[in-house]
């Protein structure tokens, strides 16, 4: 049996990154747990109706992911539009922080925009996106 190679140049590319992407894709990691977690959920609402808009909107999300974080790791062109994108996705999360723990929430929620952004500003993260 011969040994699988392709994890290690994952991790190469991985350890080539730039910071800031790195910081979107780690972010993107997150919500991705995050709709995992709510997953059962989304599905035992499917059991009474199976089409709702919030399972619409969950798989949409999913799916939206799912492909960011995948042209991301393949260094695709597309990938820095879906990934201003997916850095937008902290606006409404700093609203959803605000709800939840007020003033502090959405500080942190604003924080956390700003550091997304500033991050995919840079030139070398800009440059990381050079596949067609």
């Amino acid at each position: 049996m011969q040994p699988c190679y392709g994890y290690r140049d994952v991790f190469e590319v991985i350890r080539q990154m730039p910071t800031g992407v790195r910081v979107v894709l780690l972010f993107g990691f997150v919500i991705l747990a995050g709709i995992g977690l709510t997953l059962p959920l989304i599905i035992s609402q499917a059991v009474e109706a199976p089409v709702s808009p919030l399972g619409l909107l969950w798989m949409l999300l999913l799916a939206y992911l799912i492909f960011t974080l995948t042209l991301i790791l393949q260094r695709k062109q597309a990938a820095w539009m879906l990934s201003l994108g997916l850095a937008s996705l902290s606006v409404p999360l700093a609203l959803v922080l605000y709800f939840w723990a007020s003033l502090p929430g959405l500080l942190i929620g604003i924080a956390l925009a700003v550091v997304l952004f500033l991050s995919l500003r840079g030139e070398r993260a800009r440059g990381w996106f050079n596949e067609p």
